[in-house]
């Protein structure tokens, strides 16, 4: 007798086919639930292909970890803080970025536009004068810039992490007090990894330059990889940077945080997936501790950069089976989907181990069959999933019509594949449902998909039918972009709060 789907995930995954599957998605009455949404009634009231943003995960994300790592302060007797910092780069949507900061996240940034949001945000008091802007990456005068001003105009938790010596040259020259970090460069292991931050001579140059100057070193930065799930093999790794840290720490008595970067890993991407979290904050908390004792130096406040476990769950899409197409010579089936992954789901391309967790909404009694998804909206080879070399994907059998959805897209996707203006093949950006909590209620809004003449126009043409005219003008003058110099001498002209000499970063 066949397998049936729902005895497929039994023998797979050990789950039931009633309740929980994981952290945020379950089956009630037969009905497939992302959190506490019918994913049945959505689409019998907007349709497939459709996108779906449950904010209260992100909240439920930040609070929990934050929850862990404060009972292994306790458990571990840890004199220092914990600071949670939503990375944006991972998604930078509004509705993404405000939910996390009203969770009690710091902000991280990786862009001129990034500080810019957060200049925005910390005008408007959503993110708190209170909370860090940590500005990683390598940055051009225009980055350089934007830190500036947040700082001159009064915010005194912007640190910029230093990526470069060039960088240094210019926040030396700010005549108000920065704190500022580094980042060693040393220890980033993953690929590519190692191009971001300072090698040791560097640093001490940093080090030596800064006697003479109002401005203090407050944080070392060393991120050794993403989606870490081997504790032993992320705390080894950690050590020597914990050693450095201490190192630092004998010769510049204002540096007070260690930051391990990012790496959390997240349950939005495998059914099977195991990772002991109030574990490994008990052993990251224990290992520092233990380290500075042996130097002789106070613990710091530990930093973490939280970018794909914070946001990676909180979305889904639900895309229709279109068409099914026999496999040659015995292969798998295609299920051609009214949608691309490719273009909603980019990672499937990029990223070469990339996982996500595909269910079907109905059908878990059918006979489960190995299949592949191929994107039936691009006229591309490469929009399959999942990827040549790796094993099909079980789902139900179908002749058509069956829904499937994507879980943990939240991270990243929509992010590299843009929002707005045209994607590969003219696909149109999907409708979006979005949930958020306010106060102890719900709020739903909508996005339509996209239309054709709005990607018609962001190509040029205007409409359907008609190209766009176009205006000829004479070309404009060319006028040189602010840089870090003219910030600086805003000071002179009163255009800043002037602060009291001697302002202490440290806490």
């Amino acid at each position: 007798m066949e397998q049936t789907y729902r005895e497929y995930l039994q023998a797979r995954y050990g789950v039931s086919d009633t309740g929980l599957l994981n952290e945020f998605i379950s089956r009630q009455d037969g009905k497939l639930m992302f959190a506490n949404v019918d994913l049945e009634a959505l689409v019998a009231e907007h349709g497939a292909p459709l996108e779906i943003a449950y904010c209260p995960l992100i909240t439920e994300q930040v609070q929990r970890m934050e929850r862990v790592a404060e009972q292994a302060r306790q458990e571990t007797a840890y004199a220092g803080s914990f600071i949670y910092a939503y990375a944006t780069k991972a998604n930078f949507s509004e509705e993404v970025v405000r939910t996390a900061l009203n969770a009690g996240a710091h902000y991280e940034t990786s862009s001129v536009a990034d500080v810019r949001i957060a200049t925005d945000l910390w005008r408007r008091g959503t993110l708190t004068s209170e909370r860090y802007v940590f500005c990683n990456g390598s940055k051009e005068d225009d980055y350089i810039t934007a830190i500036l001003k947040l700082r001159l105009a009064g915010n005194k938790h912007v640190v910029p992490v230093l990526d470069d010596l060039d960088e240094w040259d210019a926040y030396r020259q700010s005549p108000v007090t920065m704190g500022i970090g580094v980042r060693a460069r040393e220890y980033a292991k993953c690929a590519g990894g190692d191009r971001f931050g300072l090698l040791p001579d560097e640093i001490d140059q940093v080090v030596a330059t800064l006697s003479g100057t109002p401005h203090q070193l407050v944080l070392y930065h060393a991120m050794v990889g993403s989606q870490i799930e081997d504790q032993d093999a992320w705390l080894n790794k950690l050590i020597g940077a914990v050693e450095a840290y201490c190192e630092l720490r004998r010769r510049v008595p204002t540096l007070h945080m260690f930051s391990f970067g990012g790496g959390m890993p997240t349950s939005a991407y495998d059914l099977g997936f195991e990772f002991d979290y109030d574990a490994f904050m008990r052993r990251l908390f224990a290992t520092i501790a233990e380290t500075c004792a042996r130097y002789d130096v106070p613990v710091p406040d530990v930093v973490g950069e939280f970018g794909r476990y914070t946001v990676a769950s909180h979305s889904m899409y639900l895309l229709e089976v279109g068409k099914v197409k026999r496999g040659r010579d015995g292969d798998a089936p295609w299920y051609l989907l009214n949608g691309s992954l490719m273009v909603s789901a980019p990672d499937t391309l990029i990223v070469d181990d990339q996982q996500f967790i595909i269910l079907p909404l109905t059908g878990w009694d059918d006979a489960a069959q190995s299949v592949r998804l191929g994107g039936r909206r691009t006229c591309d080879s490469d929009d399959m999933y999942p990827r040549p070399g790796q094993e099909p994907l079980m789902l139900p059998e179908t002749n058509g019509g069956q829904i499937i959805a994507v879980f943990g897209i939240g991270a990243y996707q929509s992010m590299i594949s843009g929002k707005g203006g045209a994607h590969h093949c003219l696909n149109p950006e999907m409708k979006r449902v979005i949930i958020e909590q306010e106060g102890d209620r719900l709020v739903t809004r909508v996005i339509e998909q996209q239309s054709l003449p709005q990607i018609m126009t962001a190509l040029g043409y205007g409409t359907e039918t008609q190209p766009a005219r176009v205006r000829r003008a004479p070309a404009p003058r060319v006028r040189r972009s602010e840089n870090w110099r003219t910030i600086v001498r805003m000071v002179d002209q009163h255009r800043v709060i002037q602060e009291p000499s001697g302002v202490a970063l440290t806490n």
